[in-house]
């Protein structure tokens, strides 16, 4: 037993990678410095997501964290990403996944289009068309676009959608809810209560415009 927890020790700091310290401080200074000015350049964020994920994906793989005293690069995302890590392993799969997008047409669509474009590169594999699906990433609006991806992954039309929030005071609470209920069972248990609700208000709104004409 003991031989064996010494081979696994052993493997573990032989498969740990001797840090280049000059590299290392320079490509943690970078990620900070794009940090930094991502704050003060809100409007044009955009412009450094490639640069910012090819650095964390070298910080990743050579183990740059340990220079801050850190145990993971989980911990390390948990410091310099405090708001949102996903958008850090957003930019990472961008600079793994895209590589056959150069840096200058990346930063022209945008990371978040960038975003949707890796969700149809891991889908489609070797069958990816980059051209055809970064043409259509410059021509189409973000939700557009975003629709695009939908629709090619899932094979479902969709359409662009939001949120819409309503202070219901509990006492309307269970006539809304009721009436999302008859309009589910008269419509089909298998349409949304967004759907519901739309036919609810063209009843509506059909009511209003018949008795406007017999006021």
């Amino acid at each position: 037993m003991r031989g064996l927890t010494s081979l696994w020790i052993n493997r573990g700091l032989m498969e740990t990678p001797a840090i280049n310290h000059r590299r290392a401080v320079f490509v943690l200074g970078r990620i900070d410095e794009i940090l930094s000015w991502e704050k003060t350049k809100e409007q044009e964020k955009d412009v450094r997501f490639v640069e910012l994920g090819e650095y964390l994906c070298e910080v990743r793989a050579k183990q740059y964290w340990r220079l801050e005293h850190l145990k993971s690069f989980d911990e390390f995302l948990e410091k310099h990403f405090p708001d949102s890590r996903r958008k850090a392993y957003y930019l990472m799969a961008i600079h793994e996944t895209l590589t056959r997008i150069s840096k200058h047409e990346l930063q022209q669509v945008g990371w978040s289009k960038a975003t949707e474009l890796v969700k149809v590169a891991r889908r489609d594999r070797e069958e990816f068309d980059c051209a055809t699906w970064l043409h259509k990433a410059k021509e189409l609006p973000k939700e557009g676009f975003k629709c695009a991806v939908e629709r090619h992954l899932t094979g479902k039309e969709t359409e662009p959608w939001e949120i819409m929030y309503f202070k219901v005071y509990k006492s309307q609470l269970p006539v809304v809810e009721k009436a999302l209920e008859t309009a589910a069972l008269m419509l089909g248990t298998d349409k949304s209560r967004g759907y519901c609700l739309e036919m609810i208000c063209a009843d509506f709104l059909a009511g209003a415009n018949l008795s406007e004409t017999q006021p």
